[in-house]
């Protein structure tokens, strides 16, 4: 996880917050990351969470339902991700992209006449062994 110092940067465009579905505390410091970036990051910055672990279902300790109503309170999308199996890892960060691309107007220098419709066309496949999409 990064230091809140470090949130502060200019060029912080993203910021993927990740927990621990099989451990609470994990979960329970998102809450305070979530104050950190609010008190130290730019206006605007693209917000992610994401749960990890998911492949490890028989040991979860956060329900999908606490994560997801957190997002939402806080206006982020949420993934459920598999670092071990790859579940929901390409999606989740194509959609953070996707995100800070649209928000910037799709625009790059150097490169400005393409939209962000087709840089990120990848993102639209559909992967049928996701464990939950928020």
């Amino acid at each position: 996880m990064v230091q809140a110092s470090t949130v502060n940067s200019a060029i912080s465009q993203g910021i993927i917050l990740v927990y621990d579905i099989t451990d609470e505390k994990s979960f329970e410091n998102i809450q305070n990351w979530m104050k950190s970036i609010k008190e130290n990051a730019s206006a605007g910055v693209e917000r992610l969470l994401l749960g990890n672990k998911c492949d490890m279902e028989a040991k979860r300790k956060v329900q999908k339902e606490q994560a997801d109503k957190l997002a939402r309170e806080h206006g982020i999308r949420f993934f459920e991700t598999s670092a071990k199996s790859s579940m929901n890892v390409d999606e989740a960060f194509s959609s953070l992209a996707r995100d800070i691309l649209l928000k910037s107007g799709g625009r790059r220098s150097g490169n400005s006449s393409k939209s962000s419709s087709t840089d990120l066309k990848t993102c639209d496949r559909k992967n049928t062994n996701k464990c939950s999409l928020g």
